[in-house]
């Protein structure tokens, strides 16, 4: 659907019912021309209601899609929901882990610490054990006295250096142990951390993602609205259209009771009648307008039918005021019939018939009415028109 092209057409069609309105159908004058407005108005109808079954069709696909995409942002949502969850357990995780490092950190600096204090212990012994001659394994030897005794001094000795080394050796494996579980950590963190760039791109892609649906929901919306509106107005349009056809039905069959009550109305004879200066000319061309392109016959039968009314007490007892009466003859209310008369359009055949039909002559009995064929109309056919 797009979008400037419907908003258009909702504005032109609403104008068109709440402004403008639709043209006037009380201005036509001639049966044919109320039947032929009935066909137009009828066509008019259809083609709004195949408008209308078009734009239903597209409401129907509208809010279908509008449904698939709000199903998809329900999904996305929950999964934005989940790799919420996830993104928090990994920062929880990041923590923990921080703070197992920062720990192991601790302990590795007591290691370190306590690894120096022992090797500086030992150091210490040893410089002391050879500076201090009271103590000196040589004055040790010296004064010992016996073999017993230089062998215990011996093993003193020996014993202290065993145990100097031995804590030295297990503060040091202590210290590669906690370098080692830091080291572990640290990675564990590191690979827990590119889990949490991942999360946080994904998060970052899913909002993408559920934006735009909102987005698209929120055209789909619009283009359901501004279709409702046009559905709303075709509606309105169809119900113009059809009371029109009922107007113009009904003043059909108005003229047809008219027609009928005017065959039993009381008439005049032709001797009856005074024709005024001007009357042949006058009705000449209103023949030319109305059947300039009708046969000979057909262009007396409306002379006819204008003589036939002056002669009936239902309408108006001259040539003039027939012609001009409202609402009767198109060409008079149109200006097409003016036009004729300031350049004398009427044929040598137009004046034959107006002669023939001011004369009292009819070839269509006492017929006051004519128009374009109809299904159930009957009358009498002449060229392209019926006269009843």
């Amino acid at each position: 659907m797009k979008k400037s092209r419907l908003t258009a057409l909702v504005f032109v069609m609403v104008l068109a019912i709440r402004c403008v309105g639709f043209p006037s159908i009380s201005e036509a004058s001639t049966a044919s021309e109320i039947q032929q407005q009935i066909n137009e108005t009828e066509k008019e109808k259809e083609k709004l209601e195949q408008e209308q079954e078009k734009s239903e069709n597209e409401l129907g696909g509208l809010k279908q899609e509008k449904n698939t995409l709000q199903g998809k942002l329900y999904e996305l949502n929950t999964t934005l929901e989940e790799v919420g969850y996830h993104l928090e357990d990994l920062q929880d995780q990041i923590m923990i882990k921080q703070s197992d490092i920062e720990l192991a950190e601790e302990m590795l600096a007591e290691a370190i610490a306590v690894e120096e204090t022992q090797y500086a212990g030992m150091v210490h012994r040893v410089r002391q054990a050879y500076e201090r001659n009271d103590t000196s394994i040589l004055n040790a030897i010296l004064n010992a006295g016996s073999l017993a005794k230089l062998l215990n001094i011996e093993d003193y000795f020996r014993k202290i250096e065993e145990y100097d080394l031995q804590k030295l050796k297990e503060f040091k494996e202590t210290r590669a142990l906690v370098e080692e579980e830091k080291a572990r950590l640290e990675a564990e963190k590191e690979a827990l951390s590119e889990l949490e760039e991942e999360a946080k791109a994904e998060q970052e892609r899913v909002n993408q993602l559920v934006a735009e649906t909102k987005e698209s929901i929120g055209q789909y919306s619009a283009q359901i609205s501004e279709t409702e509106s046009a559905i709303e107005a075709y509606e309105a349009q169809i119900a113009e259209k059809e009371k029109d056809v009922e107007y113009l039905k009904k003043k059909l069959e108005e003229e047809l009771a008219k027609s009928r009550l005017a065959q039993n109305s009381t008439w005049r004879d032709i001797s009856q009648v005074t024709f005024e200066e001007g009357d042949r000319y006058l009705l000449a061309n209103l023949i030319y307008c109305e059947a300039g392109g009708e046969p000979y016959d057909g262009q007396v039968a409306v002379g006819a039918v204008v003589i036939n009314r002056v002669l009936s007490s239902v309408y108006p007892d001259t040539v003039t005021g027939v012609i001009y009466q409202k609402s009767q003859f198109s060409p008079a209310g149109s200006g097409r019939l003016a036009l004729a008369l300031s350049q004398n359009k009427a044929t040598a055949s137009c004046y034959k018939a107006a002669d023939e039909a001011m004369s009292g002559y009819s070839n269509v009995g006492q017929c006051v009415y004519f128009r374009t064929p109809i299904d159930g109309l009957s009358g009498i056919s002449i060229g392209g028109h019926i006269f009843y």
